[in-house]
């Protein structure tokens, strides 16, 4: 095996609960699937939290992870339940049990927005009419009905705030500006042939989409001549969006800026022709943590890792690089300044010290497939989520907790 073995100790499941008689799935809960496993390169305990057959996977790092109560963890899965549809969980942190949150056909759980103003979910979902619909969704008293057994019909939980146009084709997601009115959506203006393996995205014109979340209405933000990816709003400052060229691959221009009403919109870190920029995130209200790419001899030529920009300033920090693997991949921070996090294209996951510049290696294994690790840190910063292929050899995902090193220097 590639990875070392790993000590497996088993913790107390939770019982199943109840759920409600309807067809409908909204509310069934499965027992906790909690394990801890021990790390026997860094000797850090890490906290299983899904470790099932099914391919379970957590928000993209730029979107939050935590709902609003601090006790559960949103993320998705399309084959975990009965009826193997897409449908987006929670996972109580304390006791491991599961939650479903969505039911039935047409969920759009790719770009699942936890609010950080309260205990709501928002996310897509294929309409009747085949248009796409914004619908929220109350975490409060779903989760309280289905620990009691006493699940409602979807009505007394959720409710549609806007139906999107019937020419919208979605592309980057969708975000939650910083006082959760709005709701900003990349969109594709126009189809492109099929990606060739191997080869970059073909572009064609992108843009953004302004929707009003108490009146529904759809405004343009801005269009671009290239696909739009990443779109994620500032969580510090409304009206303030960041987005990027995707390609798939290395972008001319990667990072762009943008107000709200479309005004100001700038390149964020202007590109060399040697950098290959990607996975931008905002870490702060005034700070975006990047990666420059190091994981070829001719990038390593230059100064590679993950950086942080100043969206006031433009001042550029180096935050550090490691040797290990091909160099750091996927990167974000915890918003006090102290912690970053970044991991390499071998799965293994590094805790940075942004007072002393240290980097430590803090696990290993995770096998970035089928998809890669996604690190976020919990809203106290005290803990790391990432999704991984350990358990299952590469072939589906769980999620598992890595605890920040209490010893770790201030």
């Amino acid at each position: 095996m590639r990875y070392p073995l790993l000590a497996l100790t088993l913790l107390a499941l939770a019982p199943s609960l109840p759920v409600h008689a309807e067809e409908s799935e909204l509310g069934r809960r499965t027992p906790s699937e909690l394990r801890t496993l021990v790390d026997r390169v860094t000797g850090r305990p890490l906290t299983v939290l899904t470790a099932g057959p099914s391919n379970d996977q957590k928000n993209y790092q730029t979107h939050p992870q935590w709902a609003a109560d601090g006790v559960h963890i949103i993320f998705r899965s399309p084959d975990r339940n009965p009826a193997r549809t897409p449908q987006a969980y929670a996972v109580n942190e304390v006791t491991g049990a599961i939650t479903q949150l969505t039911s039935g056909p047409g969920n759009e759980t790719g770009s699942l927005n936890v609010a950080r103003l309260s205990n709501r979910l928002y996310y897509q979902r294929t309409g009747p009419d085949a248009r796409q619909q914004v619908v929220e969704l109350e975490l409060t008293p779903l989760l309280a009905d289905s620990a009691a057994g006493t699940v409602k019909s979807a009505s007394d939980y959720e409710r549609v705030l806007a139906t999107l146009p019937a020419d919208f084709k979605g592309a980057g997601g969708f975000t939650l500006d910083a006082d959760e009115r709005t709701a900003y959506f990349g969109v594709r203006l126009a189809d492109g042939p099929p990606r060739e393996p191997g080869k970059p995205i073909p572009q064609v014109p992108g843009g953004i989409r302004a929707v009003d979340l108490n009146t529904g209405t759809c405004r343009t933000v801005i269009d671009t001549p290239w696909l739009m990816g990443h779109v994620q709003a500032n969580p510090w400052v409304p009206g303030e969006i960041l987005y990027c060229n995707e390609t798939g691959g290395d972008a001319p221009q990667r990072m762009w800026l943008v107000q709200a009403d479309g005004s100001g919109n700038r390149p964020l870190f202007a590109e060399a022709p040697s950098d290959w920029v990607t996975h931008e995130v905002f870490v702060d209200r005034d700070t975006v943590l990047f990666n420059l790419m190091g994981h070829t001899p001719e990038l390593r030529l230059r100064p590679t890792g993950i950086q942080s920009i100043h969206l006031r300033t433009n001042e550029v920090l180096p935050l550090g690089q490691t040797a290990r693997g091909q160099g750091f991949w996927h990167c974000n921070a915890t918003p006090d300044g102290r912690w970053a996090v970044g991991d390499n294209f071998d799965g293994e996951v590094f805790l940075i010290n942004r007072h002393s510049g240290e980097i430590r290696l803090v696990s290993t294994g995770h096998v970035m497939k089928p998809d890669h690790t996604h690190p976020n840190f919990s809203p106290d910063g005290t803990r790391i989520l990432v999704q991984s292929g350990m358990l299952s050899g590469g072939t589906s995902l769980d999620l598992m907790l890595i605890p920040v090193p209490e010893t770790a220097a201030p």
